[in-house]
């Protein structure tokens, strides 16, 4: 058998008290240690400021006006212009007193101005903070205030939201700046705080009068700090050095190079993740590596194809949601097809599919199914495409494998964390048998499985799992401002991602389950069960809940066992007479559950990903008895999972009926 990766360490059976842990695996290029970086780049300054030299002249950031409600075609700027904005910008902030190690939030969709704002900071040793909303009501007040941020860019859109009563952090401001233009009134606003307000254009003048030298900065020097969602309370701020970052993208381009397909600089990416996130902005940091191009979604995601569509990206990346869609969009267009059309399409996939498995590369396996009937869903992507990445969430093996056979192009699933820089592990395009799978190790990164004895998992049983650990070059240097955290999951080097794994027998990791009761959705944003179980749990009208999420799905699903006497002064109120057994299996009771969860969900400000869309009434309490719960009546989810999978899978199918 094939294997993908090095094994440099054997595994350790745990005593004393300590966990076994698993056999150390490093990828092929680093079997013998990790390669010397003699790269041209040792900070995120030197991957823009070299490529600016090496491809002046080449598109850099692309972006689509709308004019009059209308979206026009793709508008570029070149290295070249893009670098003499970042001098400018990088001028101003440090005209305004911007001092090396600075903090500058970046606030707004993916757009040039954000990229800009955040190389401005790389040429001065500034240190970038995205701010970014979906972390929760609040979150931007606190990140603003934990990171002691002086200066934001902001996307005018939410100027209002910085300056409004209730977000106390625009007091802290020195100034704000708009990617666009500022109203009178937010004008007004703002100097009512003491906040400056500025224009983008004024911004850039400000910059050409009083020109500064660039500062970059020095490998260890702080390059970010990413916030991103914990199990419970507030956002963890990320620290990624400008080292951790530069080292990254060398070890991609060591990575990508052994490939016969190369990423080049005619290569173009479409953007759409958030650059807040740690997969996009790594994703561009690359893209700027090689000197190729990123156009940018105008902003609305529901008509993300017409984007796709002007851009004809070669690139795409995206969380499972967004590959789900494009695979029921299909799905919905066969089913409309004649049954002798639909008969063909089936029979050239098999076709296909059986050469794929024997090894063929996605081109050679059958160029002829292609032309019959893949190239139109390629046309779809809109013609060029070469490379489709999931990342963030687990993506199924039936999609991931329905995406190899009818995109022409390669198609491969990676992991990552933030605290990983995000390709913690890549797999190989046109190798079947990583379907399912997130591939291997990063150049500069090791991994190993830890024990999890209470939940079963072993790493040096029969089939190795565990908790997956991370060790190299390419980690975060811990959480700002909090140590404790930091020293809970780093531990003799290797950071616990609370992800649980198993490494097959070809080296390549799979993700099976999750350490902790935060999950991930399968576009992407992590849901804190437990936390969620305790809000809903207010509501008079439940009296047990079990919230379950699956990372294949986009919606949660919940099991309730209904507070009896509530339920019967609702009836009562309706005039029904029945038993509370009776009265639980009406529908117009799970209508009242769905809109009582509902007003707890806004009366507490959850996302709308956190909301319970469909549930399952169970009459009696969860007990000891059936071993649902602990002596202290804390929910057992494996427990529970296996004995309500029956009704859980049921609400998933009723759920995508409604979608269809």
């Amino acid at each position: 058998m094939k294997s993908f990766a090095a094994k440099v360490e054997d595994g350790v059976r745990g005593e004393n008290g300590k966990p076994s842990v698993g056999p150390v695996y490093r990828n092929l290029l680093s079997e013998k240690g990790f390669p010397p970086i003699d790269s041209d780049i040792t900070t995120a300054w030197d991957i823009f400021s070299k490529s600016v030299k090496k491809f002046p002249d080449n598109k850099m950031l692309g972006w689509r006006r709308i004019v009059d409600e209308k979206v026009g075609p793709y508008m570029w700027k070149t290295y070249k212009e893009a670098y003499e904005e970042v001098l400018q910008i990088g001028s101003a902030l440090r005209a305004l007193g911007a001092e090396p190690g600075c903090r500058v939030g970046i606030y707004g969709v993916n757009c040039p101005q954000w990229i800009i704002a955040m190389e401005a900071c790389a040429a001065h040793t500034l240190i970038c903070v995205p701010l970014y909303d979906t972390l929760g009501s609040g979150a931007v007040d606190y990140i603003v205030d934990h990171a002691e941020i002086d200066f934001v860019f902001v996307q005018e859109t939410k100027i209002k939201g910085l300056l409004e009563p209730d977000c106390k952090c625009a007091r802290r401001l020195k100034a704000i700046v708009s990617f666009t233009n500022v109203s009178e009134e937010h004008n007004l606003k703002a100097s009512e705080v003491g906040v400056k307000t500025y224009s983008w254009f004024d911004f850039l003048q400000m910059g050409c009068e009083k020109p500064e030298e660039t500062t970059p900065p020095k490998p260890f020097n702080i390059c970010t700090i990413m916030y991103t969602s914990g199990t419970s309370g507030d956002p963890k701020g990320v620290v990624l050095t400008h080292e951790a970052v530069a080292t990254y993208i060398v070890g991609m381009d060591l990575f990508m190079d052994q490939f016969e397909d190369k990423m080049t600089d005619e290569d173009v990416y479409l953007s759409f993740l958030p650059l807040a996130h740690i997969l996009d902005r790594m994703n561009e940091e690359y893209f700027f590596r090689k000197g190729a191009s990123i156009g940018y979604y105008h902003g609305d995601l529901n008509v993300l194809r017409d984007d796709i569509q002007e851009l004809k990206p070669t690139y795409l990346a995206g969380v499972p949601r967004v590959f789900e869609r494009i695979h029921e969009g299909i799905q919905k267009a066969l089913q409309e097809l004649n049954p002798r059309r639909r008969f063909i399409f089936n029979a050239l996939y098999k076709h296909k599919l059986a050469w794929l498995n024997r090894g063929y590369s996605h081109s050679k396996a059958s160029p002829m199914a292609d032309f019959i009937a893949f190239r139109k869903i390629r046309d779809k992507l809109g013609g060029r495409i070469r490379l489709l990445v999931s990342g963030g969430a687990p993506l199924s093996t039936e999609i991931e494998e329905f995406l190899r056979v009818t995109c022409c192009c390669f198609v491969v699933q990676g992991y990552g964390l933030t605290e990983t820089l995000g390709g913690t592990a890549m797999g190989f395009p046109d190798e079947m048998c990583m379907l399912g799978t997130v591939g291997i190790p990063a150049v500069y990164n090791e991994i190993r499985l830890e024990e999890v004895a209470e939940m079963g998992y072993d790493p040096l049983g029969e089939n190795p799992a565990g908790e997956i650990c991370i060790r190299g070059k390419c980690l975060f240097s811990g959480y700002y401002k909090n140590p404790e955290l930091t020293q809970e999951v780093m531990k003799d080097g290797w950071f616990h991602t609370g992800d649980i794994g198993e490494i097959q027998s070809n080296g390549v990791l799979k993700i099976i389950d999750r350490k902790k009761n935060l999950i991930k959705l399968s576009q992407g944003e992590y849901v804190a069960l437990e936390n969620l179980e305790n809000i809903y749990g207010q509501n008079s009208l439940v009296q047990d809940i079990w919230v379950y999420g699956d990372s294949f799905k986009s919606m949660l699903v919940a099991v309730i066992v209904p507070n009896q006497e509530t339920v019967k002064r609702w009836a009562k109120e309706l005039g029904f007479t029945k038993p509370f057994e009776e009265l639980c299996s009406l529908s117009e009771f799970q209508e009242h559950i769905i809109s009582e969860l509902k007003s707890t969900a806004e009366k507490n400000k959850l996302r709308k990903f956190e909301y319970i869309k469909a549930v399952t009434v169970e009459t009696k309490p969860f007990d000891v008895a059936r071993d649902l719960v602990t002596a202290t009546l804390k929910n057992r989810r494996n427990n529970l999972l296996k004995y309500y999978q029956v009704q859980v899978d049921e609400m998933y199918r009723k759920l995508a009926s409604k979608k269809i």
